[in-house]
C-alpha cells in the first residue's frame, strides 16, 4: 500500500493537514478520504486539509477543504500556515504571492516568526436585524455578546448556521466581546466543521472589521481567540470600504509523518 506523507500545521489552535502537491501526487483524494483524514479519533485529526499546488505565475496554489471533505472558501488561518509550510519546504522569498479560492494573495513572515496574510477587500458590511454580515473570503456573522467566554458557542452558532436564512449554503457565526476600542474577543462557530474551532482567520477579520474603532483612516485590531492572539490591521475608507487588510500571527509546524494512502 502507498504512503503518504503528510504535515501537520496550526496556527492559533486552527489546525490543518497539508500536503506538497507539487509534483500532483495527490489529485485522487475523495470527499470520504479527505473527511477520515481530518477526523480526530480515526484520521490525523484536523480541522481541514490543504494541498500546496503549483500555478503559473504565482509562488503556489492553496487548495483548501474543510474537516466534512468538501472543497470550501478561503480561510485566513490556513493560508498563514501554507505560507509558513512554502518557507519551511524551501520557497523563500521576502514577500509570497499565490492564489486561493477566493483570488490572490500576498504575504510575510518576519524575523519573529509572524506570518502576516493579506485579504481580499471588503466593500461593505450589511445589517441584519441588528447583527453583521460581510464576506473575508469566507461568509462570516457576526454578533455582539457582553461576556463571550461564558457563551454555549455551538449550540447558538447551529442555531445560526442552520436557520432558514443560512441553512442552504452555511454560515460561519462569531460572536464578539468587545474589551477595549482596540481589542476583542472572538469565538467562531465554522460550517464545514460544524463546531467551534479555537481560531477561524476570516472570522477574526471579518469581526475586527465590524469593531472599526477609527471612522476613516488606519485600524489596528488586537483579537483574543481560544487558541491565542492574532491582529488585524486594514484601512476605512470615508465611504465606509475596507482596504489593505492584513490578518496576522503565529504559524507552526506540529509535526510530520505517513498513513496508508
Amino acid at each position: 500500500m502507498n504512503q503518504m506523507h503528510f504535515f501537520k500545521y496550526q496556527g492559533t489552535g486552527n489546525d490543518f493537514i497539508i500536503l506538497d502537491n507539487r509534483n500532483w501526487s495527490y489529485t485522487a483524494l475523495t470527499t470520504d478520504r479527505i473527511k477520515f483524514l481530518c477526523d480526530r479519533r480515526f484520521g490525523i485529526g484536523a480541522d481541514g486539509l490543504m494541498l500546496l499546488n503549483p500555478h503559473t505565475g504565482y509562488d503556489f496554489e492553496m487548495k483548501y477543504y474543510n474537516a466534512d471533505g468538501r472543497e470550501s472558501s478561503m480561510c485566513g488561518n490556513g493560508g498563514r500556515c501554507m505560507v509558513k509550510f512554502a518557507s519551511d519546504i524551501g520557497i523563500k522569498k521576502t514577500e509570497y504571492s499565490f492564489i486561493a479560492v477566493d483570488g490572490p494573495h500576498l504575504a510575510e513572515i518576519d524575523d519573529d516568526g509572524v506570518v502576516s496574510l493579506k485579504m481580499k477587500d471588503v466593500n461593505d458590511i450589511d445589517d441584519f436585524h441588528g447583527d453583521f454580515l460581510l464576506n473575508t473570503g469566507s461568509p462570516h456573522y457576526v454578533q455582539m455578546v457582553s461576556d463571550v467566554m461564558e457563551l454555549d458557542v455551538f449550540r447558538k452558532g447551529m442555531d445560526i448556521r442552520y436557520s432558514s436564512d443560512f441553512a442552504k449554503d452555511g454560515i460561519n457565526v462569531n460572536f464578539v466581546e468587545q474589551r477595549r476600542p482596540d481589542e476583542i474577543v472572538v469565538r467562531t462557530y465554522e460550517r464545514g466543521v460544524e463546531d467551534e474551532t479555537l481560531s477561524c482567520g476570516t472570522g477574526v477579520t471579518a469581526s475586527a472589521l465590524a469593531c472599526f474603532h477609527n471612522e476613516a483612516g488606519y485600524n489596528y485590531v488586537k483579537v483574543i481567540t481560544k487558541g491565542g492572539k492574532l491582529t488585524v490591521r486594514f484601512d476605512r475608507t470615508a465611504d465606509g470600504a475596507y482596504e489593505n487588510i492584513w490578518l496576522c500571527g503565529p504559524a507552526e509546524k506540529v509535526f510530520q509523518g505517513d498513513i496508508d494512502n
